[in-house]
């Protein structure tokens, strides 16, 4: 069977270790028609627009996409196209594996950790307000019975839904429930948020409750996210199956990715009902793009998981473990893991020939 699956290089370093993914695909046996279409600055020029109407059609069409990075402005310019890919299409859970692999240098040992973000809202549903414009001005006004905010402030709302936090743990649960993983824990800051975090923790609580019934194995927990954070530094072996609202998976994603040896081989994916988008965790780095000498075991190892998803296990298979190959005998490396490195295409092609 041949499938369609958009592909989305990206900017900065995102051509190259995206072509250095689909070569490496290619070769695990997987038939796939690529469908080529951009987005990030480049495009913005062109179309007005950083994520141009064809590239959401491209993957309403096939269902499935695999992306490089693409560069978000810091405090200026155009909104996170990964936000909007993902709000637009409702690929409402982030899954970020975290794992050790033979070969990498690390503090830690067998990790083997996954992190659902809900994608949707939290802080990242962008209901945000300028500071000193009308709109700002007119919500600090309105908000003076309840609380006392200066007039210099830029505002952003956390909005917090009950069906949204139970539906990702809902697919976390039914993640451990298909992998056999021993625990979830839900994360939260309840304890000061009590009507955004605590719905969170609530939600979590009674999703945990239904699936005790027929999983009594699989254990629950709830964890401050603060206290998490030191908790995976310090006992990352007690810990399983993760599950946080938006803004604390980011950051603890980034986290668990330094447990086993950084963002070069952090992969991740963003799953709705209908479509999916697999993505390198990492940014775009625009200050190494075109220098052939970017990591790209982030996107092989989306590449895997985008593979898993399709149900091409045996392709998915055949190219994680060339790639565990590859990181154990440590020769045909890039620059960020080891001295005396190879570029991109070369570390590419030694994972191919262990296919």
């Amino acid at each position: 069977m041949k499938h369609n699956i958009t592909l989305i290089p990206g900017d900065g370093i995102g051509p190259e270790i995206t072509t250095a993914a689909k070569k490496c695909i290619n070769a695990a046996g997987a038939k796939i028609n690529w469908e080529i279409v951009n987005a990030g600055e480049e495009v913005n020029e062109k179309y007005k627009t950083p994520l141009p109407g064809h590239v959401i059609d491209s993957i309403r069409k096939n269902g499935v996409a695999l992306k490089g990075p693409v560069t978000t402005p810091v405090g200026r310019g155009f909104r996170s196209v990964n936000v909007t890919l993902r709000q637009t299409l409702d690929l409402y859970a982030c899954i970020r594996p975290c794992k050790t692999y033979p070969g990498i240098k690390t503090k830690y040992k067998n990790i083997d950790l996954i992190i659902f973000r809900e994608n949707t809202e939290d802080l990242y549903a962008g209901i945000e307000f300028r500071q000193g414009t009308d709109d700002a001005l007119k919500f600090i006004d309105f908000m003076k019975p309840y609380a006392k905010i200066s007039t210099d402030s830029g505002i952003s709302i956390k909005p917090i839904s009950r069906k949204a936090s139970e539906r990702i743990v809902e697919f976390a649960y039914d993640y451990a429930v298909k992998n056999k993983r021993r625990k979830v824990t839900a994360v939260h800051k309840a304890n000061i948020m009590k009507y955004s975090d605590g719905l969170f923790l609530d939600a979590a609580r009674k999703v945990a409750e239904k699936y005790k019934k027929n999983y009594p194995e699989i254990l629950f927990e709830d964890k401050i996210v603060d206290n998490m954070c030191m908790q995976l530094v310090q006992f990352p072996e007690n810990y399983d199956v993760l599950v946080l609202p938006n803004l604390y998976g980011d950051i603890v994603s980034d986290l668990c990715a330094g447990l086993v040896g950084g963002l070069g081989i952090a992969p991740g994916g963003n799953i709705g009902e209908k479509y999916a988008v697999f993505e390198a965790v990492h940014g775009s780095a625009p200050d190494i793009a075109g220098k052939g000498i970017a990591n790209p075991t982030a996107m092989i190892l989306s590449g895997v998981m985008m593979l898993r998803h399709i149900g091409e296990y045996e392709a998915a298979g055949n190219l994680e473990r060339a790639v565990s190959k590859v990181l154990e005998e440590g020769v045909s490396l890039t620059g960020d893991l080891k001295k005396n490195p190879v570029t991109t295409d070369e570390m590419a092609e030694a994972i191919v020939e262990k296919i």
